[in-house]
């Protein structure tokens, strides 16, 4: 069999791009050690942390909402440069904050850029990568988001114990950001924009550069075709059906299960819990964090090799049951403390990093590639972002609740709530979710059209 032969710039490029992750990573688990001196300083109450790390999320689901519009306007490289610029100047306006209102709306810009950034980065990747190679390529950006988060827990680490130690976490975001704005700087746009623009020359120049041996005025002639159809559709009036309901919900669906699993409270909160476990100072909790942002990158490896080959129900069953059984036991960790003595930091933290392992192989990456595949091409890119936005809005609402929580249930029962949720999210996926693996997009959409239940997708042939 004869190997495709790909140009090291391409992958230079991929590197390049998903730089875009490790920002949205970096500034998504910065704010968990520098909340812990924050709050110190400020005097912060529960509901004002809260709101200052949700703060963020605020700014995201509005990102979410314009990043399409404006990456078809100005494209996806301009779209990128922006994002740089956003991440770079909101990471020093939060350096030098003054007050609490001012750190707020520096993280709301900081949002802005992680809503960009979640929809412009795998677009710019998939629009570059060549089709065989596109699921890993495409890949590298929800792992360079765990990267990213485990470079902010690096850093908070490294100044845990430094005066103003807080403001030279949120700063360092700037390091990620010059390097993504210089990378940029020297990138074409992706072949497929250029195309639309009329710039058929560049778009050649790029084909060319990631991919010698391609066609590339083949590869053109597809791309104005593509375009030809979708700018007759556009003229068509979009009639939404009752069978389109079933994949709108689902993907709302899916992001609830990936939010109110708690795992946001983990990636926010850990050093915050583990104080509340018994680790005594911030900079031990800070250090004690570190594991977690290594297993979290770590296992996210296993979804890369596993998924077209298990399927991706298998890894959820698997990562909600683990997740459930690790909620359950932070919560009795916390509701026997006294019992418990010493043991009970070692419990929580044991506890955490099982409970992000199931995660990362799981809900993290396959979430987001089931609402990639379940939508039809018709009002993919509504449903798209409509599951976002919803991801962002559920993301919001459990960060800002958590710590209210805590103090209206107490931490056992809060820990024990998301438990039962995960238990509720294995039934959801037994009977609501598809299995994808193996079936094209379009079996997909005939499947929803003919109304067979998820579940008996896999069992269905509807190619006739």
């Amino acid at each position: 069999m004869e190997t495709q032969k790909y140009s090291p710039v391409l992958y230079l490029v991929a590197f390049i791009v998903a730089l875009g992750g490790l920002l949205s990573g970096y500034d998504t688990g910065v704010i968990s050690g520098a909340l812990l001196y924050i709050k110190d300083e400020w005097l912060l109450n529960d509901y004002m942390q809260g709101f200052l790390v949700s703060s963020t999320l605020v700014g995201a689901t509005i990102g979410a909402i314009s990043n399409g519009f404006l990456a078809d306007i100005f494209g996806r490289k301009k779209i990128l440069i922006l994002t740089s610029i956003l991440f770079f100047i909101g990471s020093i306006i939060c350096a030098i904050a003054p007050n609490i209102e001012m750190l707020i709306l520096s993280r709301f810009l900081v949002g802005l850029a992680i809503g960009i950034v979640t929809f412009a980065t795998p677009l710019y990747l998939s629009e570059i990568s060549p089709e065989k190679i596109r699921g890993s390529l495409v890949s590298l950006f929800q792992l360079a988001i765990t990267l990213g988060i485990l470079f902010s827990y690096l850093i908070n680490a490294g100044f845990a114990n430094f005066q103003y130690g807080w403001r030279l976490m949120l700063l360092a975001g700037i390091i990620p950001a010059i390097i993504l704005l210089t990378g940029m700087s020297f990138m074409s746009d992706t072949p497929r924009w250029l195309v639309s623009k009329g710039r058929e020359e560049e778009a050649r120049e790029v084909f060319k550069k990631i991919e010698p041996e391609i066609d590339a005025d083949k590869e053109i002639e597809e791309i104005k075709n593509i375009l030809t159809r979708e700018t007759e559709d556009k003229t068509k009036k979009f009639h939404f059906k009752k069978w389109m309901m079933a994949p709108l919900l689902l993907g709302i669906g899916l992001m609830f299960c990936q939010q109110w699993t708690g795992i946001n409270t983990i990636i926010y909160y850990a050093p915050t819990i583990l104080k509340l476990a018994g680790f005594e100072s911030n900079a031990t909790a800070i250090y004690a964090t570190v594991g977690i942002g290594v297993v979290n990158c770590l296992m996210t490896f296993i979804a890369i090799f596993l998924t077209d080959k298990t399927g991706r129900k298998p890894l959820l069953y698997t990562g909600l049951a683990g997740m459930a059984i690790c909620l359950f036991a932070l919560g009795a960790a916390f509701q026997y403390g006294e019992m418990l003595g010493i043991y009970l930091k070692w419990l929580s933290l044991l506890a955490a990093i099982f409970y992000i392992s199931f995660f990362s192989f799981s809900l993290g990456p396959i979430i987001l590639l089931l609402v990639a595949e379940i939508f039809p091409l018709k009002f993919r890119g509504f449903g798209m972002s409509i599951s976002t936005m919803s991801n962002f809005l559920f993301n919001f609402t459990v960060t800002l609740s958590f710590l209210p929580l805590i103090n209206k249930i107490s931490e056992n029962n809060t820990f024990y709530l998301y438990g039962i949720i995960a238990i509720f999210c294995i039934f959801y996926i037994y009977f609501m979710v598809p299995e994808t693996k193996g079936l094209s997009l379009e079996t997909i959409e005939k499947n929803w059209i003919k109304g067979i239940k998820p579940r008996d997708f896999s069992l269905k042939d509807t190619t006739e």
